[in-house]
């Protein structure tokens, strides 16, 4: 069959913060991608805020590089997709890996494969797509090359890799400092007999198989991703499979549903490094973008009117993890940060406040995200979002105050499902890394929450690595009681793992909660009473409603207080009136943490200025009739 040998398409699979994007930057660069006086920023990939702020990637992007051949021959265009490390955004990594030929897995040189590691190499394994193995940050003074490379050898064999797939090449590289080589350096040291990325190159060339088309096949073409433009409206990013695209033509659009319509291409481009660039035709596994469709979806085809046939749809994994996304429903709705002063009023003016308005967001972020479902609840103004992770869910709320929604967040939830007549939950397998003395506190952590030890491993340089299996429910607020417990020091990463009987009653947070028992300005006064009864998450001057929590109490029962209380004044001089007491500074939670926090008869409020959590029942009364209707069933 004909090959193209002027392109090759390739994902950059790994592990979270192994250096995915900064290897895909020193790529750009060496292969002449910008010009000698543009200005250029790290991690050029992590193009949104949220990336940047996280430093992880979130969404699946592509880039090309045109690389030039040392022996002087025909430039080769290579088509890189730089994928999420976290397995929360596993949609974007089957995406990816639907587009290219071959995966490139980057290892930490001194961490070795990690459990996001498994997922992106299971994902790569099952689609049967070779493998080059970069074995990254060999200059990291804790390397352990050898050792690595041992491991992601018996992690490929844990998976059930054919031969084919275990005799893979190997690449060892620098990428903060744009070095690569096939020979082995010395640990803690970069590659010393090269200087650039000219073996990685090689090796992508050598390895990623070019792609192969039959020439009287009729257009096929995939969307993978999506985009838009304020001038073009919605973009469809696809690979071409068989046969040729060209800018003007009509093609046969076959839905998901199987239903076909003939649409035509407005606009076609071409990725050239970072940007798109207007082309006049796609061949056979070349990687481009189209305008011009208005309501085309992920995993649809493009085809040949006369003769249209429908590639196999994307499938992704079932979401593991729901939460309740509603209108904001407080006592401070629309009201900005203090709910005082000009400035609020201001910021109410682009505020989204509406059912409509949250509905609406919703169902744009379907189109792009094909790991996400929203189901309708009992409640008009509120809708249950399913997804992989805490962490997806989070940057989904996250982004949807930045554009100024006002939002009730419920407690995430586990996705349960019937097996032979018995609820079956989730459950992650989690890897931890902890220094030795904190061994025992990390086995009594995961003990409360059912945790089961799979593995543990010491390399003998005072860290433990140990295994677990654990159900999802036990993970939603572990990470910040781990981290306190670990003094800071620990690493942990979880993938899912499947689904196991109902794991039984989960209690993870023994404190109850300081719950505001009317409305009003918070006081130092009050502040400096109620400081000994827990932890307080308030400034003073900050504003409060009945059933806002203003803190975590130090006993295991909720208990109302008032912390608007203001000192009586008098005519009488006190001995104690200019002697001031230190109030503790408050704890701020962050909205990943106010999500953890949370309890099932609790909730959080999102707003662009706020987080804040509060009881789902504000009144102090129907609070106290709830709770004793349920204990007396």
């Amino acid at each position: 069959m004909p090959t193209r040998h002027d392109i090759r398409n390739v994902a950059i699979v790994a592990h979270v913060d192994h250096g995915k994007t900064t290897i895909v930057d020193a790529m750009l660069k060496q292969a002449g991608a910008f010009a000698a006086h543009q200005q250029l920023d790290d991690r050029m990939m992590d193009s949104n805020d949220l990336e940047r702020e996280k430093g992880i990637t979130i969404l699946a992007k592509n880039t090309a590089v045109k690389y030039h051949p040392k022996d002087g021959g025909a430039p080769i265009t290579i088509n890189i997709i730089d994928t999420p490390g976290h397995a929360d955004f596993g949609g974007e990594v089957e995406r990816g890996l639907s587009m290219v030929d071959a995966v490139v897995l980057l290892v930490d040189a001194s961490e070795g494969p990690l459990p996001q590691t498994r997922f992106v190499l299971r994902k790569a394994l099952q689609q049967r797509k070779p493998v080059i193995l970069c074995i990254n940050k060999t200059d990291r003074p804790d390397s352990r090359i050898d050792e690595v490379v041992n491991e992601t050898y018996d992690l490929f064999l844990d998976l059930d890799a054919d031969e084919d797939q275990i005799e893979f090449p190997i690449v060892y590289a620098c990428g903060r400092d744009g070095v690569a080589s096939l020979t082995k350096p010395e640990n803690g040291t970069v590659p010393a007999d090269s200087d650039n990325l000219e073996p990685f190159f090689s090796a992508i060339l050598e390895h990623v198989p070019a792609p192969v088309y039959d020439e009287e096949a009729p257009l096929q073409a995939h969307v993978t991703n999506l985009d838009a433009d304020n001038f073009l409206g919605r973009i469809a990013l696809l690979r071409v499979e068989q046969g040729e695209l060209r800018k003007g033509q009509t093609v046969a659009w076959i839905k998901r549903d199987g239903t076909i319509s003939n649409v035509r291409i407005t606009e076609l481009m071409m990725t050239e490094a970072l940007t798109r660039k207007p082309a006049e035709v796609a061949g056979p596994g070349d990687i481009c973008a189209v305008a011009g469709i208005p309501d085309i979806m992920i995993g649809e085809t493009l085809a040949d009117p006369e003769n249209p046939i429908a590639l196999p749809l994307i499938t992704v994994d079932q979401p593991a993890i729901s939460m309740t996304i509603g209108t904001n429903t407080s006592p401070l709705v629309g009201r900005g940060g203090t709910g005082k002063g000009a400035d609020a009023k201001a910021a109410v003016k682009n505020r989204k406040v509406t059912a409509r308005q949250v509905k609406d967001r919703l169902d744009r972020e379907l189109i792009g995200n094909v790991s996400l479902r929203v189901l309708d609840t009992e409640r008009p103004d509120a809708w249950e979002v399913q997804g992989r992770g805490e962490l997806a869910l989070a940057i989904l709320v996250e982004q949807m105050r930045r554009e100024g929604f006002e939002l009730t967040i419920g407690k995430p939830q586990v996705v349960t499902k019937e097996v032979d007549g018995k609820t079956h939950e989730p459950v992650e397998r989690l890897t931890v890394d902890v220094p030795e003395e904190h061994m025992g506190a990390v086995t009594q952590l995961m003990g409360v929450r059912k945790g089961r030890m799979d593995n543990m491993s010491n390399h003998g340089s005072g860290w433990v690595r140990m295994e677990f299996v654990v159900p999802s429910r036990g993970l939603i607020g572990f990470r910040t009681e781990f981290l306190t417990n670990t003094r800071g020091t620990g690493i942990a990463h979880s993938i899912h793992e499947g689904h196991e009987p109902w794991f039984g009653t989960l209690t993870t947070r023994n404190n109850g909660s300081l719950v505001a028992d009317r409305a009003g300005a918070v006081t130092a006064f009050a502040m400096t009473n109620l400081q000994e009864r827990g932890v307080l998450f308030t400034d003073p001057g900050t504003e409060v409603y009945e059933g806002m929590i203003v803190g975590e109490n130090s006993r295991s029962d909720d208990m109302d207080v008032n912390i608007t209380k203001e000192k009586k004044l008098t005519n009488m001089r006190s001995s104690s009136a200019d002697s001031f007491e230190a109030i503790v500074p408050p704890r701020k939670l962050s909205l990943e943490q106010s999500l953890e926090f949370c309890r099932d008869d609790e909730c959080v409020e999102v707003t662009p200025e706020a987080v804040r959590i509060r009881k789902v029942i504000l009144d102090q009364n129907a609070r106290g009739r709830a709770s004793s209707r349920a204990k007396n069933g």
